[in-house]
C-alpha cells in the first residue's frame, strides 16, 4: 500500500494541503523561538506545541509528521540545538499518533477521538522530552526540575490546540476547504 502526503485526484485540494502543512511547519518554526515563550519561574514554556497539536488534528499522519517533527527538528537547530534530534523524535511521534487516533479511533465520535488522542500525544510530550534531557544533559535532577514546566506546556498547548480545532471552526472550515484525509 502507498503512502502519499498528498493526492494526485485533485491537484487544487493537494496544492492547498501542502501549502497548509507548509505554513504551520514555518509558525512552529517560529514559535520555537524564545520571544515566543512565556517566562516562568525556572525557565520558558514554548507555545509552539498548539501549533503541533492542531496540525496533529487536521493533517494525516505524515503531513502532522513533518509539521511536528520536521518542524521543531528546524527550529532547535536554528534557535537551541542541543536537543534537536530529540524533537524530531518525540514531536514526530507525538503528532503522527495524534493525527492517527484522531482519525481512525472512534470515527463515530471524532471529539472524543481528538482527546484521547490529544491525552496520548501529551504523555508522549512529557515522556520523550524528560528521557530526552536525561541523555542530552545527562542528569536525572535537570529533567526532573523541568519536568513541571513539560507538563504544563504538554497541557495546555494541547488544550488550546484542540479548542482551536474543535470549538473555533478550524476543523470545519479545513474540511470545506480541504475536504477529508
Amino acid at each position: 500500500m502507498e503512502t502519499r502526503i498528498v493526492s494526485k485526484s485533485n491537484p487544487r485540494k493537494a496544492t492547498v494541503r501542502l501549502c497548509v502543512t507548509a505554513m504551520l511547519m514555518a509558525l512552529n518554526i517560529v514559535l520555537s523561538m524564545s520571544i515566543f515563550a512565556i517566562p516562568v519561574l525556572g525557565g520558558k514554556v514554548y507555545v509552539n506545541d498548539i501549533v503541533i497539536v492542531l496540525a496533529a488534528l487536521l493533517l494525516n499522519p505524515a503531513e502532522a509528521f513533518v509539521v511536528g517533527g520536521v518542524g521543531a527538528f528546524i527550529g532547535d537547530l536554528l534557535f537551541y540545538p542541543a536537543p534537536m534530534f530529540v524533537s524530531l523524535v518525540t514531536r514526530g511521534l507525538q503528532a503522527f499518533l495524534v493525527s492517527y487516533i484522531s482519525h481512525k479511533a472512534l470515527q463515530s465520535k471524532p471529539k472524543l477521538a481528538s482527546v484521547v488522542a490529544v491525552a496520548v500525544g501529551a504523555v508522549i510530550n512529557v515522556l520523550g522530552y524528560t528521557l530526552g534531557k536525561i541523555f542530552v544533559y545527562s542528569t536525572f535532577e535537570y529533567a526532573m526540575v523541568k519536568l513541571p514546566y513539560q507538563i504544563l506546556m504538554a497541557v495546555v498547548g494541547g488544550a488550546i490546540g484542540y479548542f482551536l480545532c474543535c470549538h473555533c471552526g478550524i476543523r470545519s472550515v479545513f474540511k470545506k476547504t480541504v475536504g477529508e484525509n
